[in-house]
């Protein structure tokens, strides 16, 4: 593609926080202190988790720069920015999560293979750009279409990004093409993140935003959108980010038992508590963020200072000042929740938090349960354990 650099640039690392918890160097991951993360609603892009599967690719011709969009269509396409620019922009505030969040809590029941993630591979930033029904009715793919007149069903995204679990290819993912074509799943190619252009870090020039669901099918550094009859059958969709029982090794794995994970389910977690922490006694506020995929909302919060014995709820909010209400129109349906609590704790203890989304749907309670040999989706119960000291704190 033109404007992109080679190999060679790559070392050009870009700026970062130096707060960052760095989990690998090659590829480049890293996460914020959790403390971070309730700091504010919308999560600084200096502090939004860093996951990449290869080099960080420079795109430096932006002029030159375009997306073919092929496949099961009528009328393949070469898209440039300015294109892209000239539809509707829309600005959707969604969080995004990786499917490995809170894994290294997991690998302590069992090893598991993958970036050790403690609890902060999320934020929950806005994204501006054009939603990809409006990019897709230009190529003459009207709304809200299941399948092309071809046997198009599946709308697949391919990086710049090159990764060695393709054998040096590029990363891709896909999505349904029903959801790509409706409007209010509002899966964007963003140009934008928190009201400035997209740094290198998050998929300058142009990414997809796919809301509610794991992070890995929301395609960064946007190369080419391809109109395909089967789902994507790329590493990242085929062998791996799969949820599978606790009975499964790398032994007895069958990849093909199991569909792409896509929504991710609900979760929480309390950042304003490292995992152990020593307080005096008395009153302890605790904050934390709550999520679930799929536009759901957070029905509850609960929280116990007791090891979950008993349960307090939590008051849950997005924005300052306005009150959240799980599933109504002045929520951000594709937005974390943040949570607080407050109780009287006068010797050490664990502090539980769990979430249940509007559907209902609770945390599992323990992390055993669920473990996976890849070490995702963990979303027990999250506990912190804290020690109360009556002397020299």
């Amino acid at each position: 593609m033109p404007g992109v650099r080679g190999p060679s640039d790559y070392s050009r690392e870009p700026p970062r926080h130096p707060s960052l918890q760095i989990n690998a160097k090659e590829p480049f991951n890293a996460e914020p202190p959790r403390s971070a993360l309730v700091s504010s609603y919308v999560t600084p892009v200096d502090f939004f988790y860093k996951r990449n599967h290869g080099p960080i690719p420079v795109v430096d011709d932006i002029h030159s720069y375009s997306v073919y969009i092929s496949g099961l269509i009528e009328n393949p396409k070469h898209l440039f920015m300015k294109d892209i620019r000239a539809l509707p922009k829309y600005n959707v505030t969604a969080t995004l999560q990786c499917a490995g969040n809170r894994r290294t809590a997991m690998s302590k029941t069992r090893t598991v293979k993958g970036v050790g993630w403690d609890v902060s591979a999320i934020g929950n930033a806005v994204w501006g750009g054009a939603k990809l029904a409006d990019v897709l009715e230009l190529v003459g793919i009207p709304k809200l279409t299941g399948a092309t007149k071809s046997g198009g069903k599946h709308v697949e995204f391919v990086s710049v990004d090159k990764c060695k679990e393709e054998n040096g290819g590029p990363y891709k993912a896909s999505i349904p093409l029903i959801q790509a074509t409706n409007p209010e799943a509002d899966v964007l190619l963003a140009y934008e993140m928190n009201g400035e252009t997209l740094n290198r870090d998050h998929g300058y020039p142009l990414r997809v935003i796919v809301p509610g669901v794991i992070g890995a099918r929301s395609v960064k550094w946007l190369d080419s959108i391809n109109v395909i009859t089967e789902e994507c059958q790329g590493f990242f969709m085929q062998k791996d980010y799969k949820m599978f029982p606790p009975s499964v090794n790398w032994d007895n794995i069958n990849w093909s038992t199991r569909r792409p994970q896509m929504d991710f389910p609900v979760q929480c977690v309390i950042c304003s508590l490292e995992d152990v922490n020593a307080i005096k006694p008395g009153k302890v506020k605790i904050t934390g963020y709550a999520a679930s995929g799929g536009g759901r909302g957070i029905e509850r919060v609960d929280v116990s200072f007791d090891g979950g014995k008993t349960w307090i709820e939590a008051s849950r909010y997005q924005r300052t000042g306005i009150p959240y209400i799980s599933e109504h129109t002045s929520s951000e349906k594709w937005a974390w929740v943040l949570f607080e609590a407050t109780a009287d704790v006068q010797q050490s203890t664990e502090i539980v938090a769990k979430a249940v989304d509007s559907a209902a749907n609770v945390q599992p309670e323990k992390v055993e349960d669920i473990w996976n040999l890849r070490g995702i989706l963990n979303t027990s119960w999250h506990r912190v354990q804290v020690r109360v000291g009556h002397s020299n704190l």
